[in-house]
This record gives C-alpha cells, sequence and structure tokens, in this order.
C-alpha cells in the first residue's frame, strides 16, 4: 500500500509541509495518493544511515550480497499487480511495457546476484614478494577492486523500473558494497515507493544493516542538490536529459571534495543508409524505421533521431517511403504533460529553422498526451552550418540529413556530439568501401549496430550502454549490464600485510576459489 512518505531507511517519515501528486497521461487527471517531499533533516538522517551502514556493508560476503539482491527480485515480483497498474497509471504506458520493464529489472538484480556470488569481479592482483632481489628486495602488493561509499541514485522519467529505483545502478551500487540512496522521480513516486518497500523487506529479511536503502520523495530539484552536496555522499547515477545530467556533474565538481557522476543523458543515435542497402531493401528500412521512431512514443534514450544518407534517388524514395509508413502509426501517449511539451516545444524550435523540410506529421487529431510523429529533410551543408539541428528532440521525431557525398557525410559524423549509439546499415559488399565514414562514426559512439535499429539495449555483459560527452559524462563505462559496477569501486592495493589479515580474496589459499592475476598469471590455485 502506497504511504506517500519517505524511506529512511527502514523507517517511513513525513515531516515535512511540501507535498505533490503523479499524474496519469492517459486518463489526463491526478492520481489519488498525495507525497510528501524530503526535508533537509530526513535527507541528512538517510545519508547519515547510510554512512554508518557502509562500515558493515562494504564488507559483507559476496554470497550474503547475492541473496539480498535475489531477494529484492523476489519481493519486487511479490508486489504482483499492484506494481503494474501503479506503473501504468504514472506513465500511460501499456500493460505488455511495465510487465517487460519488471522482468528486466528483476534480471538485472539477479545477473549481479550472480556476479558477486562468483567473486572474482573484484579483479584481485597478486604480485609477491622477491626479497633476494637486486639492487632492491620488492614488495608483495596485493590489488582488489572496493566500494566507494554511500551512492546517490535518480530514478529516470522514461524508465520507472529498469533505470529507477531498483534498476541498473541501485543494483550495480549494491553489489558493489555501496549503500544507495534514491532521488524517486516526481512522475512515477508511486511506483518508486512500492520497488523502494521491496528493497527494504529484503534487507531485513537478509540481515542488511538499516540504512544500506533510502528512498526520497522529491518534486522538483532541491532534495537531489542536497544530496550530491552532502559530504558523506561519494558517488552519483543519473539518467536524464544533458541540462539536469550537467548541472549534478558541475555540482559535484565544486564540492569540497568533488565526487563521481555517471550521467547517461541525450544522444540523438546517428543511422548511417548507405545507398545500395536502399536500392535493394529501402522499402522494408522505411517501415522498420517508422516503427523504431514511433516506439514507446520516441520516449527512449536509444531513439533513432537522426538519419544519414548520400543524395540520389534510392534516398529520396527511402523518404517518401517512410514518410508514408510513419503516419500510418496511431500516435501513442507519452509519459507526463511535461514531457509532451517539451516535445512540441523541441520540435517547434526545430521546425522553425531555415532549409528544413518537413515531409511527415501525423495530422489527425489525437487525445490529450498523445504526440504527433514527424519526420523532417535538410540538406548536409545546412546541417554542418546550423548546430540547433544537432540537438535531441525527445519523442517520435527524426531527421534525415541528405549528404552530397561520402566525405560530407563523414564530416558530418565527425562533427556531432558524442552519442551512445551508431548504426550502419549496408549491403554485406557496401560497407567496406566507407571505412572513413565508420571510423568516424566509431569515434563518436559507445556502441555500433550493423544492419538493425538502436532502440533496444539488452542487459549483457558485452553491452556498452554509454558514449562520449553528452551520452555520458565518463565514456569508460557501461550503464548497463554487469560491468557497470565498475562505476561504484576503486582500486586499493595492501603492501606486504600479514596473510591472516588480508580479505578473502588476496589471501594465499585463495579460499573463495576466484579467479586472480599472480604474477602475471591468470589462475585460481592458492599461492
Amino acid at each position: 500500500m502506497i504511504s506517500g512518505k519517505n524511506y529512511i531507511g527502514n523507517q517511513l517519515t513525513a515531516t515535512g509541509t511540501k507535498t505533490y501528486k503523479t499524474f496519469n497521461p492517459q486518463l489526463h487527471i491526478e492520481n489519488q495518493p498525495v507525497y510528501t517531499e524530503a526535508t533537509k533533516e530526513e535527507i541528512n538522517a538517510a545519508v547519515t544511515l547510510a554512512s554508518q551502514a557502509f562500515k558493515t556493508f562494504r564488507n559483507i560476503s559476496g554470497e550474503q550480497k547475492a541473496a539480498f539482491l535475489n531477494a529484492i527480485a523476489d519481493e519486487i515480483m511479490a508486489l504482483d499487480s499492484e506494481l503494474i497498474a501503479t506503473y501504468c497509471s504514472e506513465t500511460g504506458l501499456p500493460e505488455g511495457r511495465a510487465m517487460g520493464e519488471r522482468g528486466r529489472t528483476v534480471g538485472q538484480l539477479r545477473s549481479f546476484a550472480e556476479l558477486v556470488q562468483e567473486g572474482s569481479w573484484v579483479e584481485a592482483t597478486i604480485d609477491t614478494a622477491q626479497p633476494e632481489r637486486q639492487p632492491m628486495p620488492k614488495s608483495d602488493i596485493r590489488k582488489m577492486m572496493v566500494p566507494l561509499g554511500p551512492v546517490v541514485v535518480f530514478g529516470a522519467s522514461n524508465f520507472p523500473l529498469a533505470y529507477s529505483t531498483a534498476g541498473g545502478d541501485t543494483a550495480a551500487a549494491l553489489a558493489a558494497g555501496c549503500p544507495v540512496l534514491v532521488k524517486s522521480h516526481p512522475m512515477h513516486a508511486g511506483t518508486g515507493e512500492l520497488v523502494a518497500s521491496a528493497i527494504i523487506k529484503a534487507a531485513e529479511k537478509t540481515g542488511m544493516p538499516n540504512g544500506v536503502f533510502s528512498n526520497l520523495n522529491s518534486s522538483g530539484i532541491e532534495v537531489g542538490m542536497q544530496l550530491v552536496s552532502h559530504p558523506e555522499v561519494k558517488a552519483v547515477g543519473f539518467t536524464g536529459s544533458i541540462r539536469g545530467g550537467r548541472a549534478l556533474y558541475d555540482l559535484a565538481a565544486k564540492r569540497e571534495e568533488p565526487i563521481p557522476v555517471f550521467a547517461e543523458m541525450g544522444s540523438i543515435n546517428p543511422v548511417v543508409m548507405l545507398p545500395k542497402a536502399l536500392r535493394h531493401r529501402g522499402e522494408a528500412l522505411a517501415k522498420t524505421y517508422a516503427g523504431s521512431i514511433t516506439l514507446g512514443t520516441g520516449q527512449f534514450c536509444t531513439n533513432p533521431g537522426l538519419l544519414l544518407g548520400i543524395q540520389g534517388d534510392e534516398l529520396t524514395q527511402f523518404i517518401q517511403d517512410l514518410s508514408d509508413e510513419i503516419v500510418k502509426i496511431e500516435p501513442s501517449c507519452m509519459l507526463h504533460p511535461n514531457i509532451i511539451g517539451a516535445y512540441e516545444n523541441n520540435r517547434q524550435k526545430a521546425l522553425s529553422q531555415p532549409e528544413l523540410t518537413v515531409v511527415a506529421e501525423y495530422d489527425s487529431e489525437v487525445q490529450s498526451n498523445y504526440a504527433r510523429q514527424t519526420v523532417t529533410t535538410v540538406e548536409g551543408a545546412t546541417f554542418l552550418k546550423n548546430t540547433t539541428l544537432h540537438q535531441e528532440v525527445f519523442g517520435p521525431y527524426s531527421m534525415v540529413v541528405q549528404c552530397e557525398n561520402a566525405e560530407q557525410l563523414e564530416q558530418i559524423i565527425s562533427k556531432l556530439e558524442g552519442q551512445l549509439t551508431g548504426t550502419l546499415i549496408a549491403e554485406s559488399d557496401e560497407a567496406s568501401q566507407y571505412p572513413d565514414v565508420i571510423e568516424a562514426l566509431k569515434n563518436r559512439v559507445g556502441r555500433i549496430i550493423y544492419n538493425g535499429v538502436p532502440t533496444g539495449v539488452e542487459v549483457c555483459p558485452s553491452m556498452v550502454h554509454g558514449g562520449p560527452y553528452p551520452a555520458s559524462t565518463d565514456s569508460r563505462f557501461t550503464a548497463v549490464g554487469i560491468h557497470s559496477i565498475k562505476r561504484w569501486v576503486r582500486p586499493f592495493s595492501y603492501q606486504d600485510w600479514p596473510n591472516d589479515l588480508l580479505p578473502a580474496a588476496l589471501k594465499n589459499e585463495n579460499p573463495l576459489k576466484i579467479s586472480r592475476l599472480v604474477n602475471n598469471k591468470q589462475t585460481t590455485d592458492s599461492i
């Protein structure tokens, strides 16, 4: 049952006076529960609890953490229809999407449970002593990853489960041994509270320290700013807009002790469509990309917002086919009036740019909060000169850029900001003719796709969900998959420590039976 209160550790509190409600975009009405924003005192109490919990939580075994993560997954599933109904009422998204995202959330938690139970993720590295080495003896040095400390996670508007309260950032941070404080997203505060209750139940059932998790309500930016500024917070995870992510990044950098902000931000996900591929299967590609552009009302960070091709009959026909296909698709509901308001503002800003042509726009009547899909086109030279056209329009919008030749195509790609994904559409004997275009694309993205669509992010160890700024604030890390745990840890070395005082991962006998790099050899053997 939803209380509208904050979880300060395992206690529900609501001492503040600032309240708000969530909104049902399908029905265009407010939802009934009232939420109370966390006060400064509640924020301080939650961070203090997290700091105290860290003293214990950072040293618990991988087996215990795995039990905790699996218990969270179990408790989320136990929420059953209440969670699904709340999710749908706060987002306007269909039940199938809610259930799919719940499955992904649970799957992420279980994958991190497997990771920490096995244990090799700590990257134990051992260089044994050489006391007889000349001219100087060599010390015994042993290294492993250790957790940073309390982590603040910001809930994402477009993924109320998979990127929010118990989403990838939270799962990875808990797996690393970091307590988590979630700044709940105001658009889905009810979904957030239900998931928070599942995490708290799991923590209590598995004996985790109080304060290992807190959930703080917030209707604006104040709670988030206070959390990021708090001296006992050691890292931040964020998924959202460039403006929001950059503001947090700058705030964290100005602290007396700067901390890392791992923000996954805007992306227009350029798609390069080569002529031969368009000649042979342009009609099918148009239908596929009409579906990708409108999937989830365009509210994916991997939405294909920029299509790049070389001028010619093939591209002209593709533009016509895409225009025909996209208006056949029935518009769908966006997440919130604020989201569709931003979509309309950004769309109109793009449409007002000189030399931009609208080639398709859904023009029939739509319900409140339903977005009209739009496709535009522009010549390459205009796109290069006008950087306003490079900016993301979050929603079912895409632009086709008609390049003069391969050289201009490469130039345009090189001038783009960093992106999450890049896609190459080519025939089997065609891609090799454009090596410079491919290299330019690789230099601007975190993931490159061949003959597919960027929408859809597989949760697996090989996935990179990040990229050069502003796709993310640190292109060395992924926000999806088990390797995202590396954001919440730091390398730590022990020099000449007695074996009995070392952590289990570094002991001579290797009691955890993990894979370690010992004197430059990967092994599970004892020393």
